[in-house]
């Protein structure tokens, strides 16, 4: 879960202290530290020049509404798309739709709307900002927690109602270890090379690796479980399934609860964790105001339009992935893991190893393991609630091979980060993990088999 400082950092960066946006109106002033792409996007609809721009079209005091609106919402898109460089590949979401309503080649289809997902997450995110940041600080941070990882969920749902449940079960593995490892271990490597050590608050580190270890465990558990009764019990899957409900809602419970202790009864523990990161963060509600670009209606209808457009791309990408693996044999797995992860989180993955490079780390750690909670304890026990009442059997009953691979990327990130210390060869054995389990993923089958004896044989 991407944390409320992050989110007022993210602005702070993306538009910085001397630059000023109207919740009002839309308007535009760059200051000093405006990004260069806005200094030269917006330059003509800033200060009187956007005046005289907006006089050349019409008179300022024009009340006709089918002028003024239409208007007023194209410069309102204007001012999103300009906001951020990934913007500019949103010319695949149109050429992703088409190419899946056209029926095209699956490669192409699949290609098209992998690179249209990528800005689309990036707007989901920004909207959702936008639309939490008239919420309040308790009730914004509930709504950023919960559309963190909007995108995954999406792709993951459309491709549960397809029964793609190795699909399903390997992105939220895939989310998590992207998180955990690839990104984490960039933010230590890029700091690292700066820096020749940062620094982070330890005790909301070691908070959230002790989560990440009972997430964990909610995928050994079964695991192991389905070892233990696949030797004595002919309804070894009806079992798995009666556990793996009710795990998913004691997770649900468990993060309800951790929500609250972040947000709430405890929120003093991460204010002080990002105390000195938001310095430069405009303080008041006025100043806060100022800095939204859209209004809650505006953000509103930008979050579900923009997901609308999200679940038709993924739509189409989901549904070519089965003659995906067949012409190119890559796994469904593999896809699902390693692939399919890139996709939602590559804006906000960025964005904390900038973050990170500016030896802000207490804001990178809440981006990369929060992230990993939110789909550990929220989005995968989500998944099988709604697979229960969709009657598709989606279990916590992960293959053998992918919960050791989780337990071992848990511990390993658990004992990097328990001093609160980093440096780039913590980095590097981040990366290094992750391109092995990639590379492992790569070369196994869908078809593995579970080979329960082994772990029959361990229990013993």
């Amino acid at each position: 879960m991407s944390s409320v400082h992050f989110r007022k950092e993210f602005r702070s960066h993306s538009f910085g202290p001397g630059k000023r946006m109207s919740s009002g109106n839309g308007s535009l002033e760059p200051g000093e530290q405006t990004s260069l792409l806005g200094r030269r996007s917006l330059s003509g609809l800033s200060g009187h020049e956007h005046e005289d721009h907006g006089n050349h079209h019409h008179h300022p005091k024009d009340n006709r509404v089918w002028v003024r609106w239409p208007l007023h919402v194209v410069r309102l898109t204007w001012l999103t798309l300009v906001r951020d460089y990934v913007n500019v590949l949103l010319i695949f979401v149109p050429l992703g739709i088409i190419a899946g309503e056209l029926h095209w080649d699956s490669t192409a289809i699949f290609v098209l709307n992998f690179f249209a997902i990528i800005p689309l997450a990036s707007l989901l995110s920004f909207a959702t900002e936008e639309l939490a940041a008239t919420m309040g600080q308790a009730l914004g941070g509930l709504m950023n927690a919960t559309f963190g990882n909007a995108v995954e969920l999406i792709v993951s749902i459309i491709a549960l109602k397809e029964k793609q449940i190795r699909v399903v079960q390997a992105s939220m593995l895939g989310s998590i270890l992207s998180n955990i490892l690839l990104v984490l271990g960039c933010c230590f490597f890029v700091g690292g090379l700066r820096f020749s050590e940062q620094s982070f608050n330890s005790t909301v580190a070691s908070t959230m690796s002790s989560l990440m270890a009972v997430a964990s465990a909610s995928l050994i558990i079964p695991a192991t479980l389905y070892a233990a009764l696949s030797q004595s019990s002919q309804n070894a899957q009806d079992n798995i399934l009666i556990l793996s409900h009710g795990t998913a809602i004691i997770l649900l419970i468990i993060y309800v609860m951790y929500l609250y202790f972040q947000l709430r009864s405890h929120a003093h523990l991460f204010e002080e964790a990002n105390e000195a990161d938001t310095e430069n963060v405009a303080g008041t509600e006025g100043e806060e105001e100022e800095e939204r670009l859209l209004s809650p209606w505006a953000a509103t209808v930008a979050l579900i339009a923009v997901t609308v457009l999200v679940s038709i791309c993924a739509d189409h990408l989901v549904g070519s992935i089965d003659s995906i693996v067949q012409k190119t044999g890559i796994s469904k797995t593999f896809i699902g893991l390693v692939l399919i992860p890139i996709v939602g989180n590559a804006a906000e993955h960025v964005t904390a190893v900038v973050v990170a490079y500016k030896d802000k780390m207490d804001l990178a750690i809440g981006v990369a393991i929060g992230s990993s909670l939110q789909i550990a304890l929220f989005v995968t026990p989500f998944l099988v609630i709604l697979g229960w009442t969709m009657g598709i059997e989606m279990t916590l009953h992960f293959q053998t091979f992918e919960t050791v691979a989780f337990f071992i990327s848990g511990l390993v990130v658990t004992l990097l980060i328990q001093d609160g210390k980093s440096n780039y060869l913590e980095g590097v054995m981040c990366l290094g993990l992750y391109l092995i389990l990639a590379l492992a993923f790569y070369v196994y089958p869908d078809d593995a088999s579970d080979a329960p004896g082994i772990l029959a044989n361990l229990l013993k």
